[in-house]
């Protein structure tokens, strides 16, 4: 054994062969640091692989997963209040008409489409693989639990948190075997081990729990089904008019990546009646009533038409598509002549309501064949306002005073020059393009005047006319195809299925034991364990005890 000592110059530049701190400053000795604290102790570098493994121990953890789980519930909230490129172009536009700012910093952040948005994927990816790597390390560890026998009999029964006890006189063997019959006739994985039998109960509340996550990675694979290989469009149709499932047919055409339009199978259906009721009197006057349309439907090329009614709850499967009644309004019939006299223009225009109790709405007629008395082209607009129960002239008010055309009045203001529909940029059909029009003045007053059905609105200079010659309604449909919705719903079912197994079902062990006492009698012992908060072991080892009594009969206590 070998002491070491610690020396210090001396002042003449010898050596001192005292100990150090003898003689010395016992505080200088107290605080001067120690070789082991001015150690520095190198920390092992994770590198690469050990990053890797801390990522992914962290993104597959439960805490994480619920975060992304969060922040994807979160990302859907402006998908909801933000109108969405794929659903309502317009009134993307209109937004950004509207709210020029704020339009250029939500398109720059995807919030006009952002379910196909990066952020919104990247968060619906990492929430997937999170789960992914939940339910795999799970699914081993249950079945290594399933696998794995259950304990022996603690060698102190009356530590556990349920027990009883009682003497009898049957065979320790028999009592073991009635007991391990009747465990496993209530459904416990039994065996004997000894002079006990152990069993347990209540497995399948971890496979609850694996049937809920792989619920969950079912219901986002049918999400993603669903946005890859959807095809969704809305029509406007005139009562009177059809709609077949092309392409081309449809106002707005919205589908996902994998979708394919040679695909879409043939159907379509006429339009030939839209009902709409509406109450009359009372408090909840001008509450709709009913919203029906009533069509005839064609299956395949050829096929016999149906007839069928949609409503607003109520769509119609066809062809593995659903067709959803959406909207309805009204389309004033107008007449136009030009100045030579000659009909240039016949038909229904949809108006759009801008009152969604009362139906007041805006439109435009566009007349671009329209020509002037001497033979130059003239092109036509006009935009107006649709009435269908004006109040009166007395009431005070232009708008729409019931949702019914009980007394309609269409209200138009004229324009005349070039609409830019030659231009070959897309024009939106509800609305007219200002430049390149001019509007008519009569008298230094602009042209404006309110219709009832029947009347003619004379432009100045001999240029024409538009004669109000009534009023049709209108329905919107969405014809919509989404293929994961059975797979939705499967998911769905077993994420319910698998939260009930979780909360419902109890995980427990049970014990019993049966030995001769010093008496001869045999000593019977019944005890319970619960693996998580299961307030019912107590009650369930009473009924145990109960049904093992038969094969048990208690024995009076010696001196009663």
């Amino acid at each position: 054994m070998s002491t070491t000592t610690n020396s210090s110059s001396a002042p003449g530049g010898g050596a001192s062969s005292r100990p150090a701190g003898a003689g010395a400053d016992p505080g200088a000795a107290r605080h001067r640091p120690s070789a082991s604290r001015r150690e520095d102790v190198p920390l092992p570098s994770l590198g690469p692989v050990g990053r890797a493994r801390w990522f992914w121990r962290q993104l597959t953890s439960m805490r994480v997963a619920l975060m992304l789980l969060f922040l994807l519930s979160l990302g859907a909230v402006p998908g909801s209040l933000i109108p969405q490129v794929g659903t309502d172009p317009v009134k993307v536009d209109e937004f950004k008409t509207a709210h020029a700012t704020l339009g250029r910093i939500y398109d720059t952040l995807g919030m006009f489409h952002v379910y196909s948005s990066v952020w919104f994927s990247a968060v619906y990816l990492l929430l997937f693989v999170s789960l992914i790597g939940c339910i795999v390390p799970r699914a081993w560890q249950f079945v290594e639990q399933f696998r794995r026998r259950t304990p022996a009999a603690p060698r102190r029964m009356t530590r556990l948190p349920a027990y009883t006890t009682w003497r009898t006189d049957a065979h320790p063997d028999d009592v073991l075997a009635a007991a391990e019959r009747m465990l496993k006739r209530r459904c416990f994985r039994a065996r004997r081990a000894g002079s006990a039998v152990a069993a347990e109960k209540g497995y399948l509340r971890e496979a609850g729990n694996l049937v809920f996550h792989l619920a969950l990675v079912v219901i986002l694979v049918a999400i993603a089904v669903g946005s890859l290989g959807k095809s969704e469009g809305g029509k406007l149709i005139l009562e009177g008019d059809g709609f077949s499932n092309n392409r081309a047919q449809y106002d707005d055409f919205d589908s996902g990546a994998f979708f394919d339009t040679d695909s879409m199978k043939p159907f379509g259906f006429t339009l030939h009646k839209f009902v709409a009721a509406y109450e009359r009197s009372g408090p909840q006057k001008g509450t709709p009533r009913v919203f029906r349309a009533d069509i005839s439907y064609f299956l395949g090329t050829g096929g016999v038409e149906h007839k069928a009614s949609i409503e607003v709850n109520e769509p119609l499967d066809m062809a593995d598509a659903k067709v959803y009644l959406i909207s309805h309004g009204y389309a004033p019939t107008v007449t136009v002549k030009d100045g030579r006299g000659k009909v240039v223009y016949r038909g229904s225009a949809p108006f759009l309501p801008q009152d969604a109790k009362n139906f007041t709405s805006t439109g435009v007629v566009k007349v671009p064949g329209a020509k002037t008395k001497d033979g130059r082209p003239n092109q036509l607009g006009f935009q107006g306002f649709f009435i269908p129960t004006y109040g009166g002239a007395g009431s005070g008010t232009m708008l729409s005073q019931f949702p019914a055309p009980d007394n309609p009045r269409m209200v138009l203001t004229a324009f005349h020059g070039d609409l830019g529909l030659g231009s070959g940029l897309p024009q939106n059909v509800y609305q007219l393009k200002m430049k390149g029009l001019t509007q008519y003045k009569a008298h230094g007053r602009a042209v404006a005047q309110m219709l009832r059905p029947g009347e003619t609105m004379t432009l100045p200079g001999g240029d024409g006319s538009i004669t109000f010659d009534g009023v049709k309604p209108w329905a919107g449909f969405q014809i919509s195809h989404k293929p994961g919705n059975g797979l939705a719903l499967t998911g769905g079912l077993a994420a319910l299925f698998g939260v009930a197994g979780s909360l419902l079902i109890q995980r427990r062990r049970v014990w019993v034991r049966a030995e001769r006492g010093n008496d001869g009698a045999t000593v019977v012992e019944l005890g319970g364990l619960g693996r998580n908060e299961a307030a019912r072991v107590p009650q369930e080892l009473a009924g145990l005890a109960g049904a093992l009594e038969p094969d048990a009969p208690v024995l009076p206590v010696p001196g009663r």
